[in-house]
């Protein structure tokens, strides 16, 4: 398989810096084996293509999984499991579905208003979250009828990859975001599978810093996966 690089471009989650990306040949044939082995060496799924950052500077970005025989729930996430016990969840298969476009747009207006995101087409979400290849599953979480929150992963055979969630902004209180990677470490335990991918670690990100919760945490540092702490 054949990478190419990006060019250099401003950093998206820290100030002042800049960043390049490697990115697997999008001509290239992707399955799920192929990412299964991939994101195992740093890289993770936008839409139907695979990156990882290769920034000659900045090792800011750690990539991250949960161990998931191991993880143990902290207090604060106890609490956040009990605060949304009158919620239902469901798994539904990849497709298109317009209830879960229209919470989409709501979470980036409300939620990252200055990206360009929040112009997004229902191609636009569709080619970022549904992809062409991968193994997709959305986790629906709702309050009676209404739907609050969409957790959307991907099946790998050692793990699951959670790939993007987005939720009603008006149920901040309810911390979803925590609540969607709970619920899919408690998935991969049912399935016996190893791993939660969580994607990249910044430590001096705030919007990126929160993976370090969900102890213990590999990151893949120096080519190997090891326990990272705070």
């Amino acid at each position: 398989m054949d990478f190419y690089q990006t060019p250099v471009h401003p950093c998206g989650y820290l100030p002042n810096r800049y960043s390049i990306n490697i990115f697997a040949d999008p001509n290239t044939e992707i399955s799920t084996q192929t990412y299964s082995w991939l994101i195992d060496h740093g890289f993770r799924r936008n839409g139907s293509h695979l990156y990882r950052p290769q920034c000659p500077e900045c090792k800011s970005c750690i990539p991250t999984r949960v161990c998931v025989k191991d993880f143990e729930l902290s207090r604060s996430q106890q609490r956040t499991l009990k605060r949304n016990q009158d919620l239902s969840t469901q798994i539904v298969e990849k497709k298109y579905i317009q209830e879960h476009f229209d919470l989409y747009l709501q979470y980036l207006q409300n939620r990252h208003n200055e990206s360009p995101m929040t112009l997004s087409t229902q191609h636009d979400y569709e080619e970022f979250i549904l992809g062409t290849w991968s193994d997709t599953q959305f986790i629906e979480f709702r309050l009676e009828d209404k739907l609050i929150c969409v957790a959307v992963f991907d099946y790998l055979p050692q793990g699951l990859s959670a790939a993007y969630t987005y939720f009603d902004t008006t149920y901040l209180n309810r911390s979803l975001g925590t609540l969607a990677i709970l619920k899919l470490i408690e998935l991969a335990k049912s399935k016996q599978l190893t791993y939660v991918y969580l994607g990249y670690w910044i430590k001096e990100c705030q919007k990126m810093n929160y993976k370090i919760n969900f102890a213990p945490i590999e990151g893949y540092i120096n080519k190997t996966w090891q326990l990272v702490e705070e």
